[in-house]
């Protein structure tokens, strides 16, 4: 093809612009409310694969999702390409249980886990409650549905022999509504699935006098030995105001999923991003500060490794090839 003048020079342009066009690919994250750790993680994985663009083609937005649940579903519905799920809902969807009963999502495929998430109860100081039988009759945002922490307090109500009848009042607000509600005195505690520091929690605790409960009773600690992606977890003493000591409970791991219709170099240049910023990443919330790569790809995954992650993980001598 021959070009001449500027009317040449503007076609040989466009043909140029049209290439490049045809060569960028836009990928969407699930994440969680703005004011949880899932919000963060998707945007810290966007802006790392962003950082690469011109060389990979990747476009990279990660929206406020309903969590968990949500963003599990709008993979298997082909409207997002990846997401963040807890490590409990990870393993109901591609097996089929609990909610996902009989509707297993077997293409849902693991990438790596991210943080560690405490099953959090936060509590109103004058609301009398003190343990976690204590909520019984009291005012509690239980999450809304599609949530991952809705989801899990759902099975401990199922575990404790309780439903919404035993409580004053049950609402659903959102991870980024529920603080307002505590301070505000609408609810006496809320429930929050959430890594730490949480800014929710940070903003439960400054507002109002409000205290972490230790989440463990008899049945809780039948639902942590029974389920292998519970664990029983730590919230630091010294974390939120008027919170001096350390307060146990149980929780669960943030992992990063896909779709095995998700193409393999895809997947494979979003691990490549996060592992080769790594310090970078970790830098980017609090709850990354000690992340290993060890653990990310081994740790609360439970659906099979995506083509591409595994990929990456074998170049990197991390894992072989045949594992």
């Amino acid at each position: 093809m021959k070009f001449t003048g500027i009317a040449g020079l503007t076609a040989a342009f466009a043909v140029c612009g049209s290439f490049a066009a045809a060569q960028e690919r836009f990928i969407t994250i699930g994440t969680g409310g703005q004011t949880g750790v899932y919000y963060v993680v998707g945007q810290s994985v966007c802006r790392l694969v962003n950082r690469g663009s011109a060389d990979h083609g990747l476009k990279c937005t990660a929206p406020s999702t309903g969590g968990s649940i949500a963003n599990i579903n709008a993979i298997k519905a082909g409207d997002m390409d990846m997401g963040v799920a807890q490590s409990d809902w990870q393993f109901h969807a591609y097996n089929g249980s609990s909610q996902f009963e009989g509707d297993a999502f077997g293409d849902l495929r693991a990438v790596f886990s991210v943080h560690g998430e405490p099953f959090n109860v936060v509590a109103r100081a004058d609301s009398g409650i003190e343990t976690f039988t204590d909520l019984l009759g009291k005012r509690i945002n239980v999450g809304n549905p599609g949530s991952g922490q809705r989801a899990t307090m759902d099975v401990v109500m199922d575990a404790m022999g309780w439903t919404e009848d035993d409580f004053a009042l049950t609402s659903e607000l959102k991870s980024a509504e529920q603080s307002a509600a505590l301070g505000d005195n609408n609810v006496d505690a809320i429930i929050f699935t959430v890594g730490h520091p949480a800014g929710s929690i940070q903003e439960a605790t400054t507002t109002v006098d409000a205290k972490v409960i230790p989440v463990e009773t008899p049945e809780i600690e039948q639902l942590v030995d029974e389920n292998p992606y519970y664990a029983w977890a730590t919230v630091p003493g010294g974390m939120y105001k008027g919170n001096d000591e350390d307060v146990r409970t149980f929780g669960v791991k943030a992992t990063f999923v896909t779709s095995a219709s998700v193409e393999e170099d895809v997947v494979y240049e979003v691990v490549k991003a996060v592992f080769e910023n790594f310090d970078r990443f970790k830098g980017l919330h609090p709850a990354f500060e000690n992340l290993t790569e060890e653990d990310m790809i081994s740790t609360g995954l439970s659906a099979p490794l995506h083509a591409g992650a595994k990929k990456y993980y074998v170049e990197r001598g991390w894992m072989e090839a045949d594992s």
